[in-house]
């Protein structure tokens, strides 16, 4: 038997044999993760400076290393992240400063006696009412690194200044201020402007993914499903709970996107003030849709005991409302990725044919009910009501799913479908025309049987071609 230690050892030399590998698939599962680690490494130096420039170090002394310290906390992998944690910091460092220098000159009006219950006073309200405020969940999501800082700067500042002299604390206080916002603005504009990570636009394309990769696996999910009922292997070696389940946990990361996207400023196709929380409500509308899925899933593979015969009369069904549903998410998917609104007839005339499917799903399930003459087994019968109900609740989420995308269409403003057509036309319209080519024009019809109103317009006419032997025969219709 191996002594614990010995295995802790073994442990720890299989993780170190296996790390090159878990770094090197770091990078490749996002590259952006090595340019993040440059960016980082290239502020630091940047930052560095001020202590090694003898004028600025003579400027801010030791404070400085605060330049270094607010690089490393803000610094973050997204443009929205930083620019949040960035302006959190300065904007809760300045107002944390003076309130703490006011409250300090406020204490020492009584005197130097009553000086610190005065101060501890404010330090127990200012405190206990911030920590309050922070707790709001709204507040908390976009704020709470602010609030956080407000209080330290707060009661360092006051604190500070009952032991020290309070224009030695004031001074520190602004060096503090200033190496803070250098830093801030500093990877601020590093993380902007050297190969920036927009969140808003990982948060668009997530949305979007995850709407497509139900589409595609609605499309196999009956062929697959019928095979589980009978017993034979799928192709598709995924399980319905790995394909659905990073659709079913995008909530908290799409909800942690959003927020931080809203502190981004306007960017390639995205404009300021960008509807981000709509993103939220597509996101909720396609994690039902899953849930739907998932449920039909779990009927279909519970062992349901139906006759071969009546098997196969339903697949075709189900395979085409699956299909047809597929399909419409597809559309929708594209309508977000392209920002462009899509014909609506598309996906509406696909949700429409898989609710017509459903509706001949019920009236088979009908004339089973009604028997005519033939047995009826009742439990055949309810397992068809049953995936009918099912596959009825997916169509309305995926018609849910729609109406959340045209709003966000509408306030995102979407290019229209005409806008789309009327671009299209413009770049046709930009190639030359066939008539502009250099020949011979005849006309199609006699002289004496044109048509009176067109006898003044046109006139038999001939354009030489410099090139003889290139020239050509152009014939008009007149209609």
């Amino acid at each position: 038997m191996a002594s614990p230690i010995t295995s802790q050892e073994n442990a720890t030399c299989q993780w170190l044999r296996e790390l090159p590998k878990k770094i090197k698939k770091s990078g490749q599962d996002d590259p952006r993760r090595i340019t993040h680690s440059l960016k980082v490494g290239f502020a630091l130096t940047l930052v560095s400076m001020f202590f090694y420039v003898q004028a600025l170090y003579d400027s801010f002394g030791v404070n400085t290393l605060w330049a270094i310290m607010t690089v490393v906390v803000v610094m973050e992998f997204s443009v929205g992240a930083t620019l949040g944690k960035g302006l959190n910091r300065m904007a809760a460092t300045l107002l944390g400063g003076f309130l703490g220098f006011g409250v300090q000159q406020l204490a020492t009006l009584p005197g130097k006696t009553n000086q610190p219950i005065l101060l501890a006073i404010f330090l127990f309200i200012i405190g206990a009412v911030m920590t309050y405020i922070r707790c709001i969940p709204g507040v908390k999501a976009k704020y709470d690194y602010g609030f956080s800082i407000f209080i330290l700067t707060f009661s360092l500042v006051s604190i500070s200044g009952y032991r020290n002299d309070e224009s030695e604390t004031l001074e520190l206080s602004c060096k503090r201020l200033f190496t803070i916002i250098i830093g801030s603005i500093l990877s601020m504009i590093v993380s902007a402007c050297i190969f920036p990570v927009w969140i808003g636009e990982d948060l668009h394309n997530s949305v979007a993914k995850n709407i497509e990769k139900i589409g595609d696996f609605l499309e196999g999910f009956i062929n697959d499903s019928f095979n589980v009922m009978e017993e034979k292997k799928s192709k598709n070696e995924k399980s319905f709970a790995e394909e659905y389940e990073s659709v079913l946990n995008s909530k908290t990361k799409e909800e942690n996107m959003a927020n931080l996207a809203s502190w981004e400023p306007r960017h390639g196709k995205f404009q300021f003030n960008h509807p981000w929380k709509q993103y939220l409500k597509v996101g909720n509308s396609t994690r039902q849709c899953a849930y739907k899925m998932e449920a039909l899933d779990c009927h279909i593979k519970s062992k349901i005991q139906i006759t071969h015969e009546l098997r196969n009369k339903i697949k075709d069904t189900c395979q085409h409302i699956c299909l047809e549903s597929g399909k419409a998410l597809k559309e929708l998917s594209l309508s977000i990725k392209s920002m462009k609104c899509l014909s609506k007839t598309n996906y509406k005339a696909h949700i429409a044919n898989a609710k017509e499917a459903i509706e001949s799903l019920s009236t088979m399930l009908k004339s089973n009910l009604s028997g005519g003459g033939v047995e009826v087994n009742l439990l055949e019968v309810v397992a068809i009501a049953a995936m009918a109900s099912l596959l009825m609740d997916v169509v309305i989420s995926i018609e849910r799913i729609s109406e959340q995308v045209d709003e966000l269409a509408s306030l995102a403003h979407f290019k229209s479908h005409n806008n789309v057509h009327q671009d299209e036309t413009k770049a046709t319209r930009t190639r030359p025309l066939p008539l502009l080519r250099e020949g011979i024009m005849k006309r199609f019809f006699p002289r004496d049987k044109m048509p009176h109103h067109h006898n003044n317009r046109i006139h038999e006419s001939s354009i030489c071609s410099p090139k003889q032997n290139r020239s050509s025969t152009i014939e008009v219709i007149v209609q």
